[in-house]
């Protein structure tokens, strides 16, 4: 039974290390730029931000930026702090934009959010400018594109087993299916039910057929 301390358990907690160990691996995995940073450790936070809520997504994709400075050295200093700001913050707007609008309309969201509208911000911060936009814009992109379909894609597989949450509208997968039609269950007296009519064949030997139970027609002279 997982211990809960407020909206906090050991379960959830378990589980955000584990994403959180993910979006570590993710960070070794570079998309070549000026800065070393972009790499593929926000996909885990897109995918939790889909699955357990734009809160735990935004956590995730947050920490998930600063594990992936971290290999680097840190070489914006300080800015890496509001860049992890920044990363949360697509990870929550693409859990809503793909709860509100939907799958295509958060892919294409989350890609501009986190690949041009705000990598544009640099634009007016001292010290960075026009040039360093530019230099950043198509890794930064590329990056955004590959982590949001990733987090996307591992949602869709998991949802659609089962595993993980899935939402109503255009937004649900076919949910699984948790028994077989022709699943036996076995009735109080122990006499199986697997929902198909019986037919007896030569000898006393009963078939089933859809529709009901097993039953024989031969009599007992």
């Amino acid at each position: 039974m997982a211990v809960r301390t407020g909206n906090w358990s050991t379960r959830r907690l378990a589980r955000m290390a584990l994403l959180v160990a993910l979006c570590a691996v993710g960070s070794f995995i570079k998309i070549p730029a000026i800065t070393g940073t972009p790499a593929l450790d926000a996909a885990p936070g897109y995918f939790a931000a889909l699955a357990f809520g734009a809160g735990e997504g935004a956590l995730v994709a947050g920490i998930g930026h600063l594990l992936s400075a971290l290999t680097v050295g840190f070489p914006l200093g300080a800015i890496h702090l509001f860049i992890a700001v920044g990363m949360a913050g697509c990870a929550a707007a693409v859990a809503g934009l793909f709860r509100i609008a939907g799958p295509w309309a958060g892919f294409a969201g989350g890609v501009l959010l986190n690949g041009f509208a705000f990598p544009a911000l640099f634009i007016v911060i001292p010290g960075f400018g026009p040039g360093f936009f530019a230099a950043m814009l198509t890794p930064l992109f590329v990056a955004s594109a590959i982590n949001v379909g990733l987090g996307w894609l591992a949602w869709l597989a998991m949802s659609r087993a089962g595993l993980v949450r899935t939402w109503t509208g255009l937004l649900a997968p076919s949910p699984r299916r948790r028994e077989p039609e022709a699943r036996a269950e076995l009735e109080p007296g122990g006499r199986p039910e697997v929902g198909y009519e019986a037919e007896a064949q030569p000898g006393g030997e009963v078939q089933a057929e859809p529709g009901g139970k097993g039953e024989s027609d031969e009599k007992t002279h």
